[in-house]
């Protein structure tokens, strides 16, 4: 019985030491956790922020660069701070502020490292760094803020800030972390993960009084930042300058594309701001003041605004008439003004006449042989069959929903269908006299100013378009993106774009634009618009495109509350053309009556 006993006891003490060696070596060999414990009490990962890209317009030159500045970070379990009042001298800061930031990190983490101030400047930077070493927990990470080299194009390069919570909880991919800084808007919105580049970490020593001892392992776990890609836009930044000189003190937008490859050359959003304002710490304070500014300098009105077309529409209304074997170029119609105003001393026109003198009966009666074909013998089916039909034709030419260019939060626009009316008119019955506005570019058909830049360049290409864009090339790729290489035609036969095109050069020879955008040596195809603004002045339109046979540049002009579109918007687009084209304007009185801005004394 007691050598049974002694057998037991012996079997546990031996149970017992296997379970601590099997522990023991759990601890030190397969379980990481206790060594990583280990570790962090001598090793500090430093995170090393790469380069942002750099962004060039078409030629070469700089626009957006990176400038250094620093933030102090603070591990509040290392700090130690025996004179406060000196302390918050030298970092600028009060001292309820010096406790605020204090708590706010202890919150986040008494042992992870986190911003105590963010965007110290060079010269902070110089003054703090050597009082440092009297203020244990307290480091400073090297960063960089953006910098602009011209103070123009501030809605289309958008701006960076740090990470909001929401968005931090949205990352999937595991790369941000709380302080860092990500693109809010714009190019810088949409490009981050081309422009981003890769965070590097360097793993520093320390010993228990948390004394610098040096690399980790002589640097073997390091790792490199990478910097992020740069970008070449498709901006002309002289145009650029020009464009957003011409359009001071107005309200409006301006959008010119290269037919050829959809790259746009300028886009000018007015009222807007120096994008320097949204650099630095004065950030929140800037972004107050501006944000609220009533002229709103923050919606990107290229983008954002929505217009009625007005008589540019028409164009539309003609290729599809065309398409749909409904008129031939030939087909004249009195101008019956009992059925709709109009103005002018036309009565008689064919296609191109009626383009160039923006008829409205002719084409009130256009759209309603478009819309009602007498497919179905009743009336208000038969129209609700033929306006859909049109409208699949009009969306073809980019309306009535985004281009998709490469920029966030732009707008659809309204090309409305059978549906839409249904809605408005509570199903009960409608037909084409009912809707017949939207034959003139009124009612409610809404077109953002891109979409209409970018009917210009479809016009100049006779029937197609690449979506618009703002980056030609990543990195060193050559190329754009791919969704910006394709071709889309439109439903239109290329062959009914010939009378568009005349009836545009018409407009411009000896039409409603002759006075403003007629130019000496460069044929330019273009049409006004003046679209109602009930109860203020009319918007002032313009689209155009030069050279006819040979496109180059393609463009539309809104100018808000400025009346009839042959005044402020021709006279801008035929300036924009010269600049583009022959580097100058050669008519200094027609610049001198835009910046002048009297479009009414005439």
């Amino acid at each position: 019985m007691n050598d049974s006993r002694k057998y037991v006891i012996q079997l546990g003490i031996i149970l017992t030491g296997v379970i601590f060696l099997i522990k023991l070596f759990t601890i030190q060999v397969t379980d990481e956790t206790y060594a990583k414990a280990a570790t962090d009490n001598i090793v500090l990962p430093v995170i090393e922020y790469p380069y942002r890209g750099l962004l060039y317009d078409r030629n070469g030159e700089l626009l957006v660069y990176n400038k250094p500045q620093f933030d102090l970070t603070v591990v509040p379990k290392e700090v130690y701070v025996s004179d406060t009042a000196r302390f918050c001298k030298l970092v600028g800061i009060t001292e309820a502020e010096f406790v605020e930031k204090l708590t706010a990190a202890r919150k986040y983490s008494k042992v992870k490292p986190s911003t105590f101030l963010k965007q110290i400047s060079n010269e902070e930077f110089a003054s703090i760094q050597a009082h440092l070493v009297d203020f244990p927990g307290f480091r400073i990470q090297a960063r960089t803020v953006r910098a602009y080299t011209e103070p123009v194009l501030a809605n289309a390069f958008g701006y960076i800030g740090e990470i909001s919570r929401p968005e931090l909880d949205a990352d999937s991919t595991n790369y941000y972390n709380q302080g860092d800084y990500i693109g809010i808007s714009g190019i810088e919105s949409f490009y981050e993960s081309q422009l981003r580049g890769r965070r590097g970490v360097k793993y520093k020593q320390k010993n228990v009084q948390g004394v610098d001892m040096g690399a980790f392992q002589d640097g073997d776990w390091d790792t490199l930042a990478i910097p992020g890609q740069n970008l070449t836009t498709s901006i002309d930044i002289q145009l650029q300058k020009y464009a957003e000189h011409l359009l001071a003190n107005k309200v409006g937008s301006v959008v010119a594309i290269e037919p050829a490859s959809g790259e746009i050359l300028t886009m000018v959003s007015r009222p807007s701001y120096d994008p320097n304002l949204f650099s630095g710490r004065k950030f929140g304070e800037n972004f107050e003041i501006i944000s609220s500014d009533t002229l709103d300098p923050l919606f990107n009105r290229p983008l954002m605004a929505q217009y009625r077309p007005g008589s540019i529409f028409k164009i539309i209304q003609a290729m599809i008439a065309l398409q749909e074997g409904v008129i031939t170029p030939q087909t004249r119609i009195v101008c019956d003004r009992s059925i709709i105003g109009c103005h002018g001393n036309h009565s008689y026109e064919n296609l191109q006449g009626a383009i160039a003198n923006s008829c409205n009966p002719y084409f009130h009666n256009v759209l309603r042989r478009v819309v009602n074909q007498n497919v179905v013998e009743d009336t208000y089916q038969d129209t609700h069959i033929g306006l859909d039909k049109w409208r699949d034709h009009v969306a073809s030419f980019g309306l009535g929903a985004p281009l998709g260019v490469d920029l966030p939060n732009e707008k659809s626009g309204l090309i409305p269908n059978s549906a839409y009316y249904d809605r408005a008119y509570n199903n009960r019955p409608w037909k084409y006299s009912n809707i017949y506005s939207i034959a003139i570019g009124e009612g409610e058909n809404l077109v953002v100013p891109i979409q209409m830049a970018n009917f210009a360049a479809i016009v100049a290409n006779r029937g197609f378009y690449y979506t618009p864009h703002l980056i030609k090339e990543i990195g060193d790729s050559g190329r754009p993106l791919p969704q910006y290489q394709e071709r889309h035609y439109t439903s239109v036969d290329s062959a009914h774009f010939k009378v568009a095109v005349d009836a545009m050069a018409q407009v411009v020879e000896s039409g409603t634009g002759q006075w403003r955008a007629k130019l000496k040596n460069i044929e330019v195809a273009g049409k006004t618009g003046t679209v109602q603004n009930d109860p203020l002045p009319d918007h002032s339109v313009f689209i155009a495109f030069a050279p006819v046979d040979d496109p180059k540049i393609a463009l539309s002009v809104y100018v808000e509350d400025a009346g009839q579109g042959a005044r402020a918007g021709a006279a801008i687009a035929s300036l924009l053309i010269e600049k583009y084209l022959l580097g100058a304007t050669e008519r200094p009185w027609m610049e001198e009556y835009v910046l002048k801005g009297e479009f009414f004394h005439e």
